[in-house]
């Protein structure tokens, strides 16, 4: 087990590898929470000067991007939140 450099204490590379998954996690939140306001706001948009198959199209890609960025994120931030509220409840 490593040894952090300023202190005695072992690396957890468990709870090193949760870490990087919590920081991916929460990057994938937010841009995956920046597509989908930019689909609703050009979807606000569509809805003004109206709906054409190029406006349907601008209006879709983000959303659908939104999908894929979010839903495994939030599964595995979740994940990991679990994890961590489980060693504190052990005392690891």
């Amino acid at each position: 087990m490593a040894h952090r450099p300023d202190t005695d204490d072992p690396v957890d590379p468990v709870r090193a590898r949760r870490a990087r998954v919590a920081g991916w996690t929460l990057l994938a939140n937010r841009i995956g929470y920046l597509f989908l306001a930019l689909a609703m706001a050009l979807f606000v948009i569509a809805f003004v000067i109206g709906f054409t198959p190029a406006m349907a199209t601008l209006v879709l890609v983000p959303l659908i991007a939104s999908f894929v960025l979010l839903a495994p994120s939030i599964v595995l931030g979740y994940a990991v939140k679990a994890a961590e509220r489980d060693d504190r409840e052990r005392g690891l």
